[in-house]
């Protein structure tokens, strides 16, 4: 994952779900400077001996949730394995204000959330709420058997990157969610819509 997202030396990586540091290691190894994000207190200290000494330069380890963790203001990235259960809080973090600096998300996602992300039109309420302002990539497959313990279901890299230029500005967000929220689903059948 971290080969084929063209990172950049200097690029700010918000990693979340930092665990032992398979990725952050792999990120600081290509010079960008990483916010590891992890909840698990045993984690964090084990994540802190690791990359301390040659990595302690590049990566900064937060003991916290990504969800209530303030985002950058300066252009940043976001890489990470979503636990399953909160991968739709995790998407409404990064993407419900589009004025947020995110340039790039890469993120390991279970596969049937990549591919109704990726769907055009957009399928879901969530995806057409998104969708004037950041595009959905599908990126690699990863089957179950790559992950301990071997989940049920496969994942996949879902990639998210801001549109330029969006659809419509940022300053309609709200109204044009509030929008969606009372039209969805809509139907192509009825005249107005």
């Amino acid at each position: 994952m971290v080969a084929e997202a063209d990172f950049r030396p200097g690029d700010l990586v918000v990693e979340f779900g930092a665990g032992l540091g398979a990725i952050t290691i792999a990120l600081a190894k290509r010079q960008v400077d990483v916010v590891a994000v992890e909840i698990d207190p045993v984690w964090v200290a084990r994540l802190r001996d690791r990359v301390g000494g040659a990595f302690q330069d590049k990566v900064r380890v937060v003991e916290g949730d990504f969800l209530s963790l303030r985002l950058p203001t300066e252009p940043f990235r976001v890489v990470g394995s979503l636990p399953f259960g909160y991968t739709t809080d995790v998407l409404r973090r990064l993407l419900d204000d589009p004025r947020v600096t995110l340039e790039r998300a890469d993120l390991i996602v279970q596969w049937a959330v990549v591919r109704k992300r990726v769907a055009l039109p957009p399928s879901t309420r969530l995806s057409t709420t998104w969708v004037p302002w950041w595009e959905f990539r599908l990126g690699r497959h990863v089957p179950a058997s790559a992950f301990r313990p071997v989940p049920r279901v496969d994942s996949g890299v879902l990639i998210i990157t801001p549109r330029k230029p969006p659809i419509l500005p940022p300053s309609m967000a709200r109204s044009y969610s509030e929008f969606v929220r009372t039209h969805w689903p809509f139907d192509p059948s009825v005249s107005g819509r």
